[in-house]
């Protein structure tokens, strides 16, 4: 049996590089094509269009791990199935539970490379994407407002003219409430640099507090700001929340539940993070019952044509969902989980129509 495996791991392993580099470089051609189109746009050259597809090859591993899996594993065992050595496997004592042992200890590497790429390599290397392209471009990181990016934190209401590519701050207003939510002073800062810690060093600062019956105004070259805000957080703003790691999530999911605002979409996109490497498991299954539909019943290609719209169909599933569950209010775990589940029990479903059959 553990030959069997090593030589269906062999197989699989083959097939799924095949497919996700044919995957990347399709994906990587159609990123330097919308690139083009900022061609030339501030300092933005062809080295830094070419590095910025390089940088987001990353994000696309882990999007296309799933995908890549099914099809790459449909296509070994298509191919062992047409040559009749699964049904060899078959009469060696390869039973359907035998066989999806053998694919979730194969599998296994699957979801621990799917994880690694999704939890360290996307999130650094999307930030790095943007920064580059933003600091060739010479433009800032997100205006959500034509007063700038708003944030809540705590008691204060904060807004930001600019966040720059460097995460540094630029035009921050800091206006201050007290428990009754009555507006003690309004801060002005030129720019503002994280310093570690939860402190933030501003410049050019400008501070007027109401008093009783009264205002008062005070200037400073330099202050330090304590909050709970940080280049972390802000991240959310250079990479999009389904790119950004399990724990950065959880963080700033912390911070919205904290100041009383919506978590759904980053909570969602929390459980994805952890769930989706999974997803490789459940593509293996739904592969396995065409290792036993006879080669007269279907040819490879048909076969291989069905998982690529299998994967069609668990990419728009899997957005969907998610947009559904926030409009539904759906739980968001429920929401993560639900695209595997249903392809999990598509699985099931064959595989008792094949052993049937």
């Amino acid at each position: 049996m553990i030959i069997l495996r090593k030589y269906l791991a062999r197989e699989i392993y083959a097939a799924t590089l095949l497919v996700l580099l044919a995957f990347l470089m399709l994906f990587a051609f159609f990123d330097l094509i919308n690139e083009l189109n900022y061609l030339g746009k501030g300092n933005y050259r062809l080295q830094h269009v070419l590095l910025y597809v390089l940088l987001s090859l990353p994000g696309h591993v882990y999007e296309l791990a799933p995908i890549a899996v099914l099809i790459g594993t449909l296509y070994a065992l298509s191919q062992l199935a047409a040559n009749s050595e699964y049904t060899v496997m078959r009469i060696a004592g390869l039973s359907p539970c035998a066989a999806g042992a053998a694919l979730v200890r194969i599998g296994a590497i699957f979801v621990v490379l799917t994880f690694v790429f999704g939890e360290l390599v996307t999130p650094f290397a999307e930030r790095a994407a943007q920064q580059l392209r933003l600091s060739a471009m010479s433009a800032v990181v997100a205006q959500e407002f034509r007063s700038g990016l708003w944030v809540k934190d705590e008691t204060r209401f904060v807004n930001v003219r600019e966040v720059m590519p460097d995460s540094s701050l630029k035009g921050v207003k800091i206006y201050e409430f007290d428990g009754d939510y009555r507006l003690r002073s309004i801060s002005y800062a030129e720019r503002g640099e994280f310093k570690g810690a939860n402190v933030w060093r501003l410049s050019g600062v400008a501070e007027t507090r109401f008093n009783n019956g009264g205002t008062s105004v005070s200037r400073l070259a330099q202050t330090e700001w304590h909050s709970v805000l940080t280049p972390d957080l802000l991240s959310v703003l250079l990479v999009q929340p389904e790119k950004m790691s399990a724990i950065n999530l959880y963080q700033f999911t912390r911070h919205l539940s904290e100041n009383r605002q919506q978590t759904e979409r980053y909570e969602i996109a929390m459980w994805k993070k952890l769930l989706y490497p999974f997803a490789a498991l459940v593509m293996m299954a739904l592969a396995l019952p065409f290792a036993y539909v006879h080669v007269r019943a279907g040819g490879v290609g048909v076969k291989i044509f069905s998982g690529i719209m299998l994967g069609v169909l668990f990419h728009l599933l899997n957005g969907l969902s998610s947009s559904v569950g926030i409009i539904q209010n759906w739980a968001p775990f429920y929401s993560a989980a639900l695209p595997s589940v249903l392809f999990l029990f598509a699985a099931m479903v064959m595989m008792w129509w094949v052993e049937r059959r």
